[in-house]
């Protein structure tokens, strides 16, 4: 397949830096530490969904025991500790980010973290130097899977959503990229597909640029 894409907009947890198994592994220690014990794929059903989403499944699923704003502040702060001490990148991000800058194609980050957090984690993996534009989000009126970050970052970098390329891992944002109108390819991370609604699916982010035509002329 042989596509010119106008911009080129990714998601960030789980996709183009490894946090996602780091807010699974701490989340579980963390609720054990508040008497909580949960097995890990309750913590998986989470990834993709904003905050406000992930605190609703877990009052409903622990109940009124768990002291919430005191184990957030906690899986919060151990987080970011970790994240202090660097980030890793997906295999091929750095590649594939220097390949878009290469070819002048204009790039954003749009994420259901909040934006300060997607700016400082990037910066925490190296890869900051990628992007003029990151939305979370704290910037749209909702976050994934509705389509507001994706629509944004579109009109921040001037170009019709429907000529964008999007990158994503979980189900909740390709539901946000398909319904901005992109072209969209589904790197998972710890979790497979379940809806299976990406134009692609890949095992690395190469092999989905690849099948999406992306360097192709």
């Amino acid at each position: 397949m042989s596509r010119n894409y106008a911009a080129v907009i990714f998601d960030l947890d789980g996709l183009l830096i490894d946090t996602e198994s780091v807010s699974v592994e701490v989340g579980i220690a963390t609720l054990a530490e508040f008497g909580h014990r949960v097995e890990r794929d309750f913590m998986l059903s989470m990834i993709g969904m904003d905050e406000t989403e992930c605190v609703a499944i877990m009052r409903a699923h622990l109940g009124a025991g768990l002291d919430f704003a005191a184990f957030d502040a906690r899986w919060r702060a151990t987080c970011r500790a970790r994240h202090a001490k660097g980030i890793q990148q997906k295999h091929g991000a750095d590649s594939l980010l220097r390949g878009l800058a290469a070819a002048a194609i204009p790039r954003a980050v749009a994420t259901n973290s909040r934006a300060e957090a997607g700016q400082r984690k990037l910066g925490q993996s190296g890869l900051r130097h990628h992007f003029d534009h990151v939305v979370g989000f704290d910037l749209v009126a909702a976050p994934k899977p509705a389509p507001d970050v994706y629509l944004m970052a579109a009109d921040l970098l001037a170009v019709d959503p429907a000529d964008c390329l999007a990158f994503e891992d979980s189900d909740p944002g390709v539901a946000a990229a398909l319904a901005a109108g992109m072209t969209v390819v589904q790197v998972p991370d710890l979790i497979p597909s379940r809806t299976k609604r990406a134009h692609f699916t890949a095992d690395t982010l190469s092999d989905g640029a690849d099948l999406a035509g992306l360097f192709s002329t």
